[in-house]
């Protein structure tokens, strides 16, 4: 007699839920996928990564366009027509999403278009978008619901003025002046696109730096651009009343010296974070614990305290990155078929896909200090790039982390054009334990802007061949 085929549901379809039912249907798993959409694709698609990339290649169409008279190539100014790039970003999420509705009938998953709640912890219940009602009962529970954008409750969000990041991609219209609150990736990312279409946008954040997380030079290299994009970034400054009316948004604001400033917008773009969706989804009927932000807490496995079940993705709190959750999804599909699986990566790249990106991957320089790892800086500026030099854009900077004790590289920060693509070598040099020799003696091809990564390597020995080295170690 044949086993039985072990019953898997994932609750929630984004990067993190699709790819894990995926894999355990392709492990042989009787698989059931739970989502509000018509089709997989999560916030990632629907809302997030995807539309945001379509329409900043439309902004970064428009800044080459400007920025070609510098090589003699002139063009009329730029006819912009924003309905078009709204109908293209719908044009490639609908492939995406079609797509993917494809591979799961091809898998053979059940999917199920509504919303689920815990009954108890073997049972589920699911209130499908037609009405209905159904029940399911499982051997092993995947949870990857994800996040939705923070609200602040003085401000309200019925007015057409004040935007999320969700309707904001939309580009309802393109307002002369708009204040993005939130310093963050959402913010800068959606804030670029608007200033390329001529917005005038102020950034505004209650810390003192934009993206906490990444480490301050590469920061200050990304602000040099950043400010000549944006027209204002006030950061240590809080808001503390935001009112709409029918022909603009009233802000007031108070910096770090307490002086309060008032100043008129067009529109609001609300980017402060993202609160998990775990309300409705009847945790209080399992063992399932959250923590005070409503985060669901696991174990290194991804488990929850229900043996189980298991959650991933941005429900569980850190870093909220699509790539993260879906090494998360496969590694908990793992461990339900009974492998050895441990989700503890040492690299998960993060990137700000503005105008420059800005992307790291490892530790910091700033967390190698707090937990008292004697490190080694090192950094080649762009400038001494021939590459760069011919892309007109010497605005760049490649960092290594270096442990003193080993050599061996344990982060990686790049800023400048195209550092995304760039930064995948610094997460396998990361992840492999890989030394600063071992990356410096690895050719790189010229004339291109990798060589970046090497010769930032080939410093930390004091033999870099583009930019003056520090004195031999």
């Amino acid at each position: 007699m044949l086993e039985s085929r072990k019953k898997i549901v994932v609750i929630g379809a984004g990067p993190g839920g699709y790819p894990a039912a995926f894999l355990a249907a392709d492990m042989g798993m009787d698989v059931t996928l739970i989502d509000p959409e018509t089709n997989p694709g999560g916030v990632c698609l629907y809302h997030g990564c995807i539309p945001t990339k379509t329409l900043l290649h439309g902004a970064a169409i428009i800044n080459e366009a400007a920025h070609s008279a510098e090589f003699g190539v002139i063009f009329n100014e730029p006819e912009i027509d924003h309905k078009k790039m709204v109908s293209k970003k719908n044009e490639v999420i609908k492939k995406l999403v079609t797509g993917l509705g494809h591979l799961t009938r091809q898998r053979g998953i059940n999917y199920m278009q509504g919303y689920a709640k815990f009954l108890d912890n073997r049972n589920i219940e699911v209130s499908l978008k037609d009405g209905n009602i159904e029940k399911l009962t499982f051997d092993d529970v995947i949870i990857a619901t994800g996040t939705r954008s923070m609200q602040l409750p003085f401000i309200n969000m019925d007015s057409d003025r004040i935007m999320d990041s969700s309707n904001a991609m939309d580009l309802p219209d393109i307002p002369g002046s708009m204040l993005v609150i939130g310093g963050g990736y959402i913010g800068l990312e959606l804030g670029t696109v608007y200033a390329a279409l001529g917005t005038e946008v102020t950034v505004v954040d209650i810390l003192p730096q934009l993206l906490p997380g990444a480490d301050a030079d590469l920061v200050r290299t990304f602000s040099m651009r950043a400010r000549k994009i944006y027209s204002k970034i006030l950061l240590q400054t809080k808001v503390v009343s935001v009112e709409a009316d029918s022909d603009g948004v009233n802000v007031k604001m108070v910096d770090a010296a307490k002086k309060e400033i008032e100043q008129r917008f067009d529109k609001v773009l609300l980017t402060v974070g993202r609160t998990p969706n775990t309300d409705n989804l009847g945790l209080e009927n399992t063992k399932i614990a959250i923590d005070d932000r409503g985060f669901i807490k696991v174990n290194p496995n991804r488990e929850t305290d229900e043996a189980h079940i298991w959650a991933i993705g941005d429900v569980v709190g850190g870093a909220m990155l699509a790539h993260k959750a879906t090494a998360e999804g496969k590694s908990a599909v793992r461990a339900i078929n009974g492998d050895a699986s441990v989700f503890s990566p040492k690299a998960i790249p993060a990137v700000l896909f503005t105008d420059p990106e800005l992307t790291w991957v490892g530790i910091t320089e700033a967390e190698a200090r707090e937990r008292g790892i004697d490190v080694a800086i090192t950094k080649f500026n762009w400038a001494g790039s021939g590459r760069c030099l011919s892309l007109g854009r010497m605005d760049g900077l490649s960092k290594l982390i270096i442990e003193k004790s080993t050599d061996k590289v344990l982060g990686v920060g790049i800023v400048g054009p195209g550092a995304g693509e760039l930064i995948a070598e610094g997460a396998l040099i990361v992840e492999q334990g890989l030394t600063a020799a071992q990356l410096a003696h690895t050719i790189h091809p010229h004339p291109t802007l990798s060589e970046t990564i090497m010769e930032a390597a080939e410093m930390y020995y004091g033999e870099c061949t583009h930019q003056a080295p520090p004195k031999k170690r």
